[in-house]
């Protein structure tokens, strides 16, 4: 049983990431029966815990010790499990160690999609350099060359971004709106949990409110939230639809 479950990837450069762009679509597909795997780059320890910093005694191993928790207690809230590569944010430093673990990520889980950042952003490099990572490792994997005498079964998953801060700013051209109202409660505790970015979490819902207007009048189908991708690669089809 557990080789026929379905699987998904989300790669995100801060623990804040996965639950304010996709904690919807994290938690609808663990609730789907799917096994949902976070690799979170970095705890956001520097650049990504204003509210942490301001504590009194606060240093950098503390804070890091506080976006963990608040990143493994949002994981297991929306259904999800997650792994942790520590290479610093405000800049990722990733290295040949963490680009051969991804690889091997993806050739254990096999996933049916992955979920990462978009591939501009002016304000923040962490996050397309986490989207060029998470594609070039998608990449790599198919490759017969690396580790020739690995065993596995791999084929290269669909790629979606999810939304950036700014979008316009990114270059997001959203294409699918995902919804989610039937774990939008479930996000929004997930929101809760990361004290250390409270300033977000009216920000937001303010987000999935608008996302769930556009979803409802593009399509007819009533939502109130949702979420944006951008879809990396084309569909293939039989028929227009």
């Amino acid at each position: 049983m557990a080789e026929l479950t379905k699987t998904g990837l989300v790669v995100t450069a801060h623990p804040g990431d996965f639950v304010w762009r996709a904690g919807g679509a994290i938690a609808l597909h663990a609730k789907k029966g799917y096994r949902v795997r976070i690799v979170c780059l970095s705890f956001g320890e520097r650049g990504e815990s204003q509210f942490a910093w301001k504590e009194a005694g606060a240093s950098l191993s503390s804070v890091k010790a506080g976006r963990r928790d608040e990143a493994e207690r949002a994981a297991k809230l929306l259904g999800a499990e997650i792994e942790f590569f520590d290479c610093g944010d405000y800049p990722l430093k990733l290295n040949e160690a963490h680009f051969d673990r991804m690889v091997d990520i993806y050739r254990e889980l096999n996933p049916s999609f992955v979920l990462t950042h978009a591939l501009e952003d002016p304000y923040n490099f962490d996050h397309p350099d986490a989207a060029h990572f998470a594609q070039q490792t998608r990449v790599v994997a198919q490759a017969m060359g690396h580790k020739p005498d690995a065993k596995y079964q791999y084929a290269a998953p669909p790629v979606f971004l999810f939304e950036p801060h700014q979008p316009e700013m990114c270059n997001f051209r959203p294409n699918l709106i995902l919804k989610i109202d039937e774990v939008w409660e479930q996000k929004y505790e997930a929101f809760k949990i990361l004290a250390a970015q409270k300033h977000l979490w009216g920000y937001y819902e303010r987000v999935a409110l608008n996302r769930g207007i556009q979803g409802s009048r593009n399509t007819g189908v009533p939502m109130t939230y949702g979420e944006a991708y951008q879809r990396l690669f084309p569909t293939v089809e039989e028929i227009l639809k």
